[in-house]
């Protein structure tokens, strides 16, 4: 990954892809140039006619030269590009059926220099940007520098002309059904095709190998590629999938209740959405990693804050250690009180409705709940003031995206606090299983792609990866480790022969936290693909921004986890450490 999913994935969708016999050792295909492949050139494809999909229209064909750099979000520069064709266009021009005018728009990007490799770069947050499409960075260079052909797409809505302020702004697609299908997935095999069709009569060839890669939202499209399209792509990276998001904002809404609970006074019917930063300090929060360290932290071989052996780290020896760092008397800042405690317990436990019922899974212990990462969404920021992710763009996507009908609320990130701490677990969670007038299909069916059957992507060779944040605070590993073990027993116990999950101790959502979170995932894919190299382990730094700069780990698939090998005397080095089952 070396941070090629970054927290624009997250929240803006700039994050983060042939056919032919995968799985068997394969020499590198030679780079083609654009003149051998492409002698028309780039501005050709304007005048272009003819193609597979009739509403195809080009808007823009430049020639950009090498050293051209791009925005990649939150004010960084992506380094410097080769030389290339830059495409735009859209697709599917329509009035949706809330009068606002919609169509898929898309961003490809054409090497000179091409690898005969294709990736499709996927979204994040509630999309409606079409992206950089500059792909995943491996070995140090974005995709595009490394010789494949890239595309990104905006979801089927623009964040810039269908943001009607009086059904929610960006999230107001959610009034019109093609809109939602196109956010789910069906955006994605449009805009698929679209990209093979352009290859195709740029380079006038197919590509050797196709790759997805993507995190969040995007992970739930690799996700929907793989079970809705499994023929499209050889390999698929998919991180931290948001492939239960109904589900995952029902779950926004209870940790917005649970902690808010702790400065709420009785008879306030909300709480303005800046007071939740207070239901905490990040010295409690302190005190809540250093009860989780020291129940579980040394469960997988070695006391080093890095909760390896998560799934075995049980809640009533995590509370064994929060009640002894609890307050007796007045609440101090050395010590929890006991509401705190309950509200920990709670939120970790998942939601679920007054009888019981699991609502969406529940989230591990972990040793990243104290950092910024994790509070950003869960409880915003104090200084500098920052609004909790789960209220401000969780409550809208949950209103007016995930339920049927679809529900406005107003335009401050108030709004979806009040809408959160209104929200009955009882009674709304089946508005994302409804269908209405205007909606044939519920939000879940068209947007969820938690299906345990890749048996159609597994026949044709597929292969996917799929690292998560143990840490993540919005999609929980435990949902990702439940969906692979039901695609576990489903394929006769051989799912880790095509799709492996790697859990990230400490990181935070696609990165940040107290972890290793810098890794190349994408070239694993690449090397599984291509040469047959299964990973049984993928290399991992921690950055300058965690307690151990420099400390490299390596990342198990599951079941697997790291152990230090007995005699082993350098720990913080990646070769101290093998992956073992975790009773080993």
């Amino acid at each position: 990954m070396r941070r090629s999913i970054t927290m624009a994935t997250m929240l803006a969708g700039s994050a983060l892809a042939g056919s032919g016999l995968v799985g068997c050792a394969q020499p590198v295909t030679p780079a083609i140039t654009t003149a051998q492949a492409a002698p028309r050139g780039c501005a050709a494809l304007l005048t272009a006619t003819r193609w597979g999909d009739p509403t195809l229209r080009i808007l823009t064909a430049d020639e950009r030269d090498a050293g051209l750099t791009v925005n990649t979000g939150f004010g960084a520069k992506s380094a410097p590009l080769p030389a290339h064709c830059e495409v735009t266009g859209v697709l599917h021009e329509r009035t949706g059926q809330d009068g606002q005018a919609y169509a898929i728009r898309f961003r490809m990007r054409l090497p000179d220099a091409w690898n005969r490799r294709f990736v499709f770069q996927g979204g994040g947050g509630t999309n409606g940007d079409i992206g950089d499409a500059i792909g995943p960075a491996t070995g140090g260079a974005s995709a595009l520098a490394e010789g494949y052909a890239v595309i990104s797409q905006d979801s089927g809505h623009s964040n810039a002309t269908n943001a009607d302020p009086t059904r929610g702004g960006t999230v107001s697609f959610g009034f019109d059904a093609q809109a939602r299908a196109d956010y789910g997935h069906t955006s994605l095999k449009a805009s698929y095709d679209t990209a093979r069709a352009i290859l195709r009569r740029y380079y006038h060839g197919d590509p050797a190998r196709s790759y997805f890669t993507g995190c969040s939202k995007g992970g739930q499209e690799g996700m929907a590629f793989a079970q809705r399209y499994p023929e499209a792509f050889d390999g698929i990276l998919a991180a931290a999938p948001g492939f239960a998001l109904p589900k995952a904002a029902i779950a926004e809404a209870w940790n917005t209740k649970t902690y808010a609970a702790l400065v709420r006074t009785p008879g306030e019917a909300s709480i303005p959405i800046a007071r939740l930063a207070q239901a905490f300090t990040d010295a409690d929060l302190q005190l809540a990693r250093a009860a989780v360290l020291a129940a579980c932290d040394a469960k997988d071989g070695l006391a080093d804050g890095l909760v390896g052996n998560f799934a075995q780290c049980g809640t009533a020896e995590v509370v064994r250690e929060l009640r002894a760092r609890q307050c007796h008397g007045q609440k101090l800042q050395s010590c929890l009180a006991p509401g705190q405690i309950e509200a920990l317990v709670t939120g970790f436990g998942g939601p679920h409705d007054s009888q019981g019922k699991a609502l969406y899974a529940s989230f591990p212990w972990d040793a990243g709940l104290a950092d910024n990462g994790w509070r950003i969404w869960m409880l915003g920021l104090a200084t500098p003031a920052v609004p909790a992710i789960n209220a401000a763009m969780g409550a809208p996507a949950l209103a007016t995206i995930f339920s049927t009908p679809p529900h406005a609320l107003g335009p401050t990130p108030q709004a979806g606090m009040d809408y959160q701490l209104a929200y009955d677990f009882d009674r709304d969670p089946a508005a994302i299983h409804a269908t209405g007038p205007g909606f044939p299909r519920s939000a879940w069916e068209d947007i969820a792609a938690r299906s345990s059957d890749l048996s159609r992507f597994r026949a044709r060779g597929g292969r996917m990866i799929v690292p998560h944040g143990v840490s993540d605070p919005v999609f929980s590993i435990n949902d990702t480790l439940a969906w692979w073990n039901d695609v576990d027993r489903r394929s006769g116990g051989q799912a880790s022969s095509f799709v492996r999950v790697f859990p990230v101790p400490g990181m935070a959502h696609c990165t940040g936290g107290p972890a290793t979170d810098e890794f190349d995932a994408f070239a694993a894919l690449v090397d599984w693909v291509e040469k047959d190299n299964a990973p049984n382990r993928i290399e991992a730094a921690a950055g300058p921004m965690t307690p151990w700069p420099g400390r490299t780990r390596p990342l198990c698939p599951y079941p697997l986890i790291a152990r230090p090998i007995a005699g082993a005397t350098d720990t913080e080095k990646a070769a101290a450490f093998q992956c073992v089952p975790a009773s080993g």
